[in-house]
């Protein structure tokens, strides 16, 4: 088994899009999920040259050097946190990495901040914030269920939060007629 690690892959989409591309180029895989996907056998240069190529074409990318790929792991992991849990009022996102990774966080941490340019934690409040702006967009909760949902202690907090990343309150955002939202892969 060799593991192939993909950059931008944020949905289930994007993993369908991936499988697609292995099977078109008949290359056997035993799974792929959000940043990677688990291939039976290594491929010859001149045929991961080819799947980097149809990757790129749909905005893709292989990540081969290893900090890379931690970096691309942590994002995948707080994507898929705020996706598919309830953030709890006692949610420490350092040991969820720390733990995840089994690493140090004070080291993945510096990591993230140099390739990034951004801190993990900054970088988890902005995926919350565009985590609001698609509430928002969809009127599928009040704020206060926002806040409850992903782990503000109020909603001024959120409110708060929001402002100071988008330069607006959540109630002038939601009067936008034209809504500007980034996908997780731009954050």
């Amino acid at each position: 088994m060799t593991e192939i690690f993909v950059k931008n892959m944020v949905c289930p989409r994007c993993v369908m899009a991936v499988e697609e591309i292995l099977a078109k180029m008949d290359i056997g895989f035993e799974r792929v999920e959000l940043g990677k996907a688990v291939i039976y056998e290594p491929l010859s240069p001149d045929k991961m040259l080819e799947l980097e190529g149809r990757l790129r074409s749909m905005g893709f990318e292989i990540l081969k050097d290893k900090d890379v790929q931690k970096i691309e792991r942590i994002k995948i992991l707080l994507q898929e946190k705020l996706q598919h849990e309830k953030i709890k009022d006692d949610f420490n996102l350092s040991d969820m990495i720390k733990s995840d990774l089994a690493e140090d966080y004070s080291r993945l941490s510096n990591m993230f901040s140099s390739l990034e340019g951004m801190t993990i934690e900054k970088y988890f409040i902005n995926l919350k914030i565009e985590k609001v702006k698609e509430l928002l967009f969809y009127q599928e909760l009040t704020l206060s269920e926002m806040a409850w949902e992903l782990g503000y202690s109020s909603v001024q907090h959120l409110s708060t939060q929001f402002k100071k990343v988008t330069g607006m309150t959540p109630s002038e955002y939601k009067k936008l007629k034209h809504k500007s939202r980034k996908g997780l892969d731009e954050v």
